[in-house]
Parts: C-alpha cells; structure tokens; sequence
C-alpha cells in the first residue's frame, strides 16, 4: 500500500496495491501494521457506511471533544470528492483544507484525524465506508457550512442536493471563539 501525504501534516491518502486476473481482484482495505506505521496509536472502534445519489453534499460535520474522530474512509462503489477542513482554532492550518477525489476502481482511502471538519461530494451514485476512532455522540455533533466563502471548497457539482440541517450549519469563522 502506498501512503501519500497531503498538504496538510495528518491528513493522510492510502493507495491500495491491487492484484488481478481473470477471476477478479484482490487487495487490502485495511492492515493495522501499516496504518500504525502512518498514523501510531490510531485505533478503530466503529465503521459506518452510507449511499448517496450522484450531486449530494454531505458534510462538513465533526464531533467536539472528548467524542471527536478520526476518520478513515473510502469508496466502495462511484467517486467523491471528499474534504478535510481543519478546525483546530490553534493550529497554523486552521481554516485550511484538503480535497481529493476518492475513487471506487482506484480503492484509495483517506485519513481525516481528530480536529477536523469532514465531507464529501457525490461525483456519481456512492457507498461511503468509514471507519472511526471514536462512538458518534449525538450531543458532540458540530458541523460548518460546505458553502462557506472563507473555505472556497469546489465540491465538483453542480445543484447539489443537501440535508435541510446541513443548510443551517454555521461558518467556519463562529469556531473562531
């Protein structure tokens, strides 16, 4: 598996190696060893999945402390593009962002630690797994605005389909406490 830094420190891509042949395809999803080797002292307690019609947005969530999570995610079925926001008010990345596209047929993974806002755009009809570092708690939901002008995320669609709350999430500069 190849581990691909982002440009921001503890975002982390994980490309799969694939073997293939005439019966199909074979490769790992997950290897503790080697996500220890990227990411020391992660461990995951629940996975999640979800489907989402071509041009939904879902996000951008996260939980605050001490219910935050990590996220380990990939596409088992379409495209998304699937975005990271920062929102460790003390961190010199606050506000910034990761976006890659994260493809069912190329298998890579995303790593989005603790401390950040998470989301994703549907490119074409997808299930979402992902795998997480902490229990949902539904009093720690938080969540920023995916159209936020300070973010200026291209989320790749055009009349995206959203969640009545997700339009009534707040900015990223009401973290800014």
């Amino acid at each position: 598996m190849e581990i691909k830094a982002t440009k921001i420190p503890g975002v982390i891509e994980f490309v799969p190696r694939k073997f293939e042949d005439d019966r199909g395809v074979f490769f790992e999803t997950f290897t503790q060893k080697l996500f220890d080797e990227a990411c020391p002292g992660i461990k995951f307690v629940q996975e999640n999945e979800s489907f989402s019609k071509k041009g939904v947005i879902r996000g951008l969530h996260f939980q605050d402390a001490p219910w935050a999570q990590g996220k380990l995610v990939r596409v088992v079925k379409g495209r998304v593009i699937d975005v990271a926001v920062d929102i460790r008010v003390d961190s010199p990345t606050f506000g910034k962002h990761v976006a890659i596209q994260l493809d069912a047929e190329l298998s890579n993974m995303l790593y989005v630690p603790e401390g950040f806002a998470h989301g994703f755009s549907v490119l074409d009809e997808a299930i979402f797994q992902y795998k997480c570092t902490n229990y949902y708690n539904k009093a720690a939901e938080g969540g920023i605005r995916f159209d936020d002008p300070e973010l200026s995320i291209n989320w790749g669609v055009n009349n995206p389909i959203i969640s009545e709350k997700d339009t009534e999430l707040p900015l990223l500069s009401s973290l800014k406490r």
